[in-house]
């Protein structure tokens, strides 16, 4: 099985993955984190999920920035998430494997699961492929809780609703392939996972989702279970997006 390393991007941390046999058409993962700053190196399963898939993954780190375009001082007093990802990740996957959108996939869990989402929603050609597991789509109530990290990035809690994945989506505009799940157990987060199913559904914009799936509510017990279907659908996702024709 291929291994985990800690590199540097742009002077952040980053926990890289090959795998011992890399896909021949360079497919890449960026894993976006939770709240909790969890990673990936002692996972057993998604390791072994990357690993069969021969996936590279590329997991860096924000704090608690909600992978926002907004300034999280816990990450970087000058540069955000969102531009950190979009610039400096997908830099270092290009000039490190020569590997360039649509073969390069979002997945997420949690706080990472929806910005996941959102910047697939925000950035279609980008990142037309996006998995979200458990993700915390109405993270303004986190804010109204009094959330000291996202109370620096949003005034009230309407501006950070007006900014989240639920209110960015396109009817016209939107990524090809998108997969999300969330635990009925998971009380938190479900009703805002529904919210944003309806409102795909509404518009007619295409997804899979998994919202009756339950064990374990909100944490890695659930992603765990989830992770077979979310990495099959980034994999399947990744060989129609190199077959398409444009």
């Amino acid at each position: 099985m291929g291994g985990w390393t800690e590199i540097e991007v742009a002077g952040h941390p980053c926990d890289l993955f090959e795998p011992e046999a890399p896909s021949e058409h360079g497919y890449t993962v960026i894993y976006l984190h939770g709240v909790n700053l969890n990673r990936l190196v002692d996972n057993a399963e998604f390791t072994r999920l990357f690993d069969a898939h021969g996936l590279r993954v590329l997991a860096p780190t924000t704090q608690r920035s909600w992978w926002t375009d907004k300034i999280c001082v816990e990450f970087d007093e000058q540069l955000t998430a969102e531009r950190h990802v979009r610039e400096n990740v997908l830099g270092e996957i290009a000039a490190r494997f020569d590997a360039q959108p649509p073969r390069i996939a979002l997945l997420g869990t949690s706080m990472g699961g929806q910005g996941a989402l959102r910047l697939a929603i925000k950035y279609p050609d980008t990142f037309p492929i996006a998995a979200g597991i458990s993700p915390a789509i109405d993270y303004q109530t986190r804010l109204a809780e009094g959330d000291e990290a996202l109370g620096q990035m949003y005034p009230d809690p309407e501006s950070a609703r007006q900014d989240t994945a639920t209110l960015h989506i396109h009817p016209l505009y939107w990524p090809r392939h998108m997969w999300f799940s969330c635990d009925p157990e998971d009380y938190r987060w479900h009703e805002s996972s529904e919210r944003f199913r309806m409102k795909l559904s509404a518009l007619g914009v295409p997804h899979t989702c998994d919202l009756e799936t339950s064990g374990g509510g909100h944490g890695f017990e659930y992603y765990n279970r989830m992770a077979e279907t979310a990495i099959g659908f980034i994999a399947n996702a990744l060989d129609r997006e190199r077959l398409r024709v444009v």
